[in-house]
């Protein structure tokens, strides 16, 4: 419940908010509310995933790609992620989620989130999504960028990002 009424707010108020690039960065405030918490009294790891989310829609939003994708009948899945905590985000302390799309390859888009509060990083996190559509199965990123007016070339991706990259494209699928 708590998420959707994040994503509601989101959707209402995401209009009234400063555009961005649609490859980021993208600055999504949120405040910590009691129902994040867990037994411990910080915020519960998988809330962490599920802001993670909404911050990923506000980009959509802000950036003018959410209506246009939705129009074809198209949607972003989460493929891989990967978060690391160094500082736990407690009640009612408000914070910043900051999105941006490091690249792509041939299947995905590589997107880097970063929890900040007060100007430190309290956690980080690398996201591997794809968009399917609910008529023709797989959109490739060059299907996504084509919609973005004077599209950038694929960017290089840094290091660390290529190698947790590669790393989740091999696992194994069964």
């Amino acid at each position: 419940m708590n998420l959707i009424l994040r994503l509601l707010w989101q959707a209402i108020f995401a209009r009234f908010r400063s555009p961005v690039s649609v490859f980021g960065p993208c600055r999504t405030a949120f405040t910590v509310l009691p129902t994040d918490l867990d037994v411990l009294i910080h915020v519960n790891n998988g809330v962490y995933l599920s802001m993670m989310d909404v911050a990923r829609i506000d980009l959509m939003q802000r950036s003018g790609l959410f209506a246009p994708i939705n129009k074809k009948g198209w949607y972003p899945v989460v493929v891989a992620q990967s978060i690391r905590y160094k500082r736990p985000l407690l009640a009612f302390q408000r914070f910043i989620i900051e999105t941006r799309v490091l690249g792509w390859d041939d299947k995905a888009f590589v997107v880097e989130q970063r929890f900040e509060r007060k100007g430190e990083v309290v956690a980080h996190a690398l996201v591997r999504a794809r968009f399917l559509s609910r008529k023709d199965g797989n959109v490739t990123p060059g299907d996504i960028v084509a919609l973005v007016p004077s599209p950038p070339a694929t960017p290089i991706l840094p290091e660390y990002a290529v190698r947790w990259n590669a790393d989740h494209g091999s696992w194994p699928t069964t």
